[in-house]
């Protein structure tokens, strides 16, 4: 795909994310001249109007592509290196495109939080894509980035201390603030009709290795319950988006050759602090996350304005412990709000990475953290807001 006309097209340009995924290209890299990048959606009216309103150049290339439309699809992917899409549910949206990446061995990135259709996918396209040359790469933004590079991160500390990996590890939500995104809730709802229509998705959706085909480790935490950690001295409650990030996780362990060995453990919670507060903020938050995918969760396309964005921040924490019980610890903070802010950076930054940094990545299905590891934390640094730092 060198001769393509493009390195990078942002589908779904015109939906509140898209945008901001195209606002940031223009934005950051408006020095760089030799990104050749292009906008598409459905509407030609639509993206001249984002166009504008992002500040990009009068001449930023406009395609006009649509989800119900393969073959649209397909002349997309035949002129560019790579394709960003937001376009989700990815279940109900996404396999028309991912379809098309895979024929023309194009590099795909999309914001999946969707464990089910994502396994479907990998079993039914990883042999294709491998022969065409497509590298098809899942979960690029909060979910989950900063989650899959936190435990490579606090494990790279580990090997350096205990001289080997743990095979514990916690990943715990010190502080979020921001907005679930409407894409988010909507992708929930499409999960949860997906297994009312087909209960037998109920196995995949409760396997904590449901993207690692054919490897199965050992039993993992539930998370499912408020719970006091005696280690950091916190109450924890369960946290809404392990269920799609511990998959992750599992499956670059696995991508990567197993480097935190095969009897990893590894789950996620939000830490609410100690004492009877604690324990009233870890109930707040199990009522807060019922309410989240409920009917007043936000729509597709609804999100939070520019100032909300800003002032949203996100802060993790990463234990890795020794089977002796001695513990290192490292965080991961973002400066935006999680959803929104900080997804649009990560995404975008995971397309440079893989179309500059990693172009040796062979083809197939990736998590981002497996496929770019240190060259990705680098681009998050240096240019998304993102840290990563042991603690003590």
């Amino acid at each position: 795909m060198s001769s393509a006309k493009f390195d990078i097209v942002v589908y779904g340009a015109t939906g509140f994310t898209g945008q901001l995924v195209a606002e940031y290209l223009t934005q950051h890299y408006k020095g760089d001249h030799t990104l050749k990048w292009a906008m598409a959606g459905r509407s030609l009216g639509k993206l001249k109007s984002v166009r504008d309103a992002i500040g990009a150049p009068g001449n930023t290339p406009l395609i006009v592509a649509d989800a119900a439309d393969a073959a649209s699809l397909k002349a997309m992917a035949e002129q560019t290196m790579s394709v960003i899409t937001t376009v989700g549910p990815y279940q109900l949206y996404g396999e028309e495109l991912l379809a098309a990446c895979v024929a023309t061995g194009t590099d795909y990135f999309d914001l999946c939080g969707e464990p089910i259709w994502m396994r479907q996918m990998i079993d039914k396209y990883e042999a294709a894509a491998k022969e065409s040359g497509a590298r098809i790469v899942f979960s690029c933004g909060f979910d989950s980035v900063p989650f899959e590079l936190g435990a490579f991160f606090v494990q790279e500390e580990a090997k350096r201390v205990f001289g080997a990996p743990a095979s514990r590890v916690k990943g715990r939500v010190r502080d979020m603030r921001g907005t679930l995104s409407g894409g988010t809730a909507a992708s929930a709802k499409a999960t949860f009709d997906a297994v009312a229509k087909d209960i037998s998705l109920i196995a995949i959706l409760n396997d904590p290795f449901a993207l690692t085909p054919g490897f199965t480790g050992p039993k993992q935490p539930k998370g499912n319950r408020s719970l006091l950690e005696e280690d950091l001295q916190s109450w924890a409650a369960p946290f809404m988006m392990a269920l799609i990030n511990t998959r992750n996780v599992h499956r670059s362990n696995m991508l990567m050759g197993f480097p935190y060995g095969q009897d990893f453990v590894y789950d996620e919670m939000v830490l609410t602090g100690p004492g009877e507060k604690g324990e009233a903020n870890a109930q707040r938050v199990v009522a807060a996350n019922a309410e989240k995918t409920g009917p007043n969760a936000p729509k597709p396309g609804e999100g939070p304005s520019k100032e909300e964005r800003e002032n949203g921040r996100f802060d993790l924490l990463y234990v890795a412990i020794a089977p002796d019980g001695r513990m290192v610890r490292a965080g991961v903070t973002g400066d935006r709000d999680p959803g929104y802010g900080s997804t649009s950076k990560m995404i975008s930054e995971c397309a440079m990475c893989l179309l500059r940094d990693v172009t040796d990545v062979p083809a197939g299905f990736w998590t981002p953290g497996a496929a770019m590891q240190h060259k990705l934390i680098k681009r998050l640094r240096d240019n998304a807001g993102l840290t990563f730092g042991v603690e003590a």
